[in-house]
């Protein structure tokens, strides 16, 4: 148990205000868990999605693309919760996954970042490989052609070769963006991200999800940085939700996430863009969605 000032658990009224809808499992568009250890939230989430093999067959290989940007420890919120990415790969190998990696573009120093998250150890302990993502050699020419602002960009080698891309974001706060979720951590894949933040970073954060559709969004909200993201001062800029995102849409991923973190999706310009450029839905009551709760 983690102690320090500052941490309360969140109500979340918005996204578990309405009652989940009655469907079978492997239906729905988009799975909310609260009140759970993130090992167990993740665990309801994918029975309620119809298991990870519905997403991961036999053989393939996965990245799990969590944030790790920041050598930061994980109450601070800063980066992934270890103990969900762990969980996470422990789910693809039993789906028959015959590699997992796991990687980051980090800002900070990428070894005191993968170790001081908590996040090499947990991708050890489940077997994945951690590799590097701060050599531009690793990052290979694509081109996003329904982009406005973004028509190219230089992504990592490993997501090229993916068979799966299961991308994990934290919730948290930037004041570049208002929010960084599950689009806006798809920046840990590229290399010329200090284009972006030149041209329009909204669009270009939207620009890119028309190229780049990871097959699984799992949102991690168990500590919620409220402000001064994306790194953070102290613990007392983090609340305790302990909720738990999942959906193949990654624009209603990040929907769900914006109400939990008590904002409106369409006040966030780079939600609303790639709604608005058809990459996913950011209307919530047009979902089918299972509301759980531990």
């Amino acid at each position: 148990m983690l102690a320090g000032a500052g941490l309360s658990l969140g109500t979340t009224p918005d996204l578990f205000a309405s009652e989940s809808s009655s469907s079978k499992a492997g239906s729905y568009d988009l799975v909310a868990v609260r009140g759970g250890e993130p090992e167990v939230m993740l665990d309801k989430a994918l029975e309620a999605l119809g298991g990870m093999q519905k997403f991961v067959k036999k053989g393939q290989k996965v990245v799990v693309k969590p944030n790790i940007g920041w050598d930061k420890s994980p109450e601070f919120a800063a980066t992934t919760n270890p103990a969900l990415v762990k969980r996470i790969i422990e789910h693809v190998y039993k789906a028959g996954a015959k590699e997992v990696i796991v990687f980051d573009f980090t800002c900070d120093n990428p070894k005191k970042c993968y170790e001081n998250s908590g996040i090499k150890k947990a991708v050890e302990e489940a077997g994945g490989v951690l590799v590097s993502g701060n050599n531009e050699a690793d990052y290979k020419p694509v081109s996003v052609p329904k982009g406005i602002k973004l028509k190219e960009a230089k992504e990592h080698k490993q997501i090229l070769d993916a068979d799966v891309v299961i991308n994990v974001p934290v919730l948290k706060s930037h004041q570049g963006s208002t929010v960084t979720i599950s689009m806006k951590n798809l920046m840990g894949i590229i290399w010329d991200r200090g284009y972006w933040h030149r041209n329009d970073l909204h669009q270009c954060i939207a620009d890119f999800a028309t190229y780049r559709k990871p097959t699984l969004n799992i949102v991690d909200a168990y500590r919620v940085m409220m402000k001064n993201g994306p790194k953070g001062v102290s613990v007392s800029d983090v609340k305790l939700m302990k909720s738990l995102i999942v959906s193949t849409d990654i624009v209603a991923a990040d929907a769900a996430a914006t109400k939990l973190f008590g904002l409106e999706p369409r006040d966030i310009d780079h939600i609303r863009i790639a709604h608005e450029m058809g990459v996913g839905n950011m209307n919530l009551d047009k979902l089918n969605i299972a509301r759980l709760t531990v």
